[in-house]
């Protein structure tokens, strides 16, 4: 029950100051597609979702989907620290069409891993698409074990997970625990041929939302089995990947969406723009890499 293959990118919400831009969702859609991405997340961290009334959230899913139009899996990130917001939330996203799910670990309210086990199952159980489940406990404050996992895993509906603890002994652990049950997809840019290395099938990629081929090439270059291509550009680019966390993701990223030339609009708040020291550094990485002139 393979989600996708590659690079997905985890897209950023653009916009106006008084709602969303979907005038420029759709552009950022199209240059993803025409750039070679193979998968859309609408929803995730890096779209702001916690900051999006849920009128909004429901209209960016609707809308995305609409417009994605089945040209590449359209995965929605529908994970809450409250279980029956993620049930309702799950459900609506695949009453509109999602072909997936990203459901993120509960945070604030942290549980324990038998919680983790009971509410992960609770919301599989209430849908009929495929689930990747989400781990980045340096912002939720919970960790998915990898014993944790291999339970999990034995659910119909649970088809991966975005690993981004940054551990890779961990996710060799699980990649040994979960072999055949389920997918793991890098959550963070810098690792991503560590974690194919692993059985890894790609990556859920911040970077991509200003270079969608240079997310499909390290991917594809590595399924392809030019390893050393991979590992060549994985090198290359991880100045850029790591320059998209100089600040909170996203705002860095956000703010690169806009000096490439996309109306991405403002950071709502509690995210705030970067100083001028770090816009500088940033503009001048963006530079580096021919993304701006």
């Amino acid at each position: 029950m393979s989600v996708f293959e590659g690079a997905g990118v985890a897209l950023v919400t653009p916009f106006t100051e008084d709602g969303v831009n979907f005038d420029t969702l759709k552009k950022m859609i199209d240059f993803q597609i025409d750039g070679g991405i193979d998968s859309i997340v609408l929803c995730g961290t890096t779209g702001e979702p916690a900051t999006m009334t849920l009128e909004e959230k429901k209209a960016v899913i609707i809308e995305g989907i609409k417009y994605i139009n089945k040209r590449v899996p359209a995965i929605v990130g529908t994970g809450a620290n409250c279980t029956q917001s993620a049930i309702e939330m799950s459900k609506f996203a695949q009453e509109a069409g999602a072909d997936a799910l990203l459901l993120v670990t509960p945070y604030y309210n942290k549980c324990s891993q038998q919680g983790l086990i009971a509410h992960y199952n609770k919301i599989m159980d209430a849908v009929d698409i495929p689930c990747i489940l989400y781990n980045v406990p340096s912002r939720t404050g919970v960790n998915i074990k990898p014993e944790t996992l291999a339970v999990i895993a034995e659910h119909k509906n649970c088809a991966g997970i975005k690993e981004a603890s940054g551990n890779i002994s961990q996710v060799a652990e699980m990649a040994r625990l979960c072999k055949g049950k389920l997918e793991i997809y890098s959550g963070n840019d810098d690792q991503v041929v560590p974690l194919m290395s692993l059985g890894g099938k790609g990556v859920i990629s911040v970077i991509a939302n200003i270079a969608p081929q240079i997310s499909h090439d390290i991917t594809h270059a590595y399924l392809d089995g030019d390893t050393k291509k991979a590992c060549e550009l994985q090198l290359k680019y991880n100045p850029l990947a790591n320059a998209m966390f100089m600040d909170v993701n996203p705002i860095p990223i956000k703010m690169a969406l806009n000096m490439i030339g996309f109306d991405a609009g403002p950071l709502r708040l509690p995210l705030s723009e970067m100083d001028e020291q770090k816009t500088a550094k940033l503009e001048g990485i963006l530079r580096d890499f021919d993304l701006i002139k």
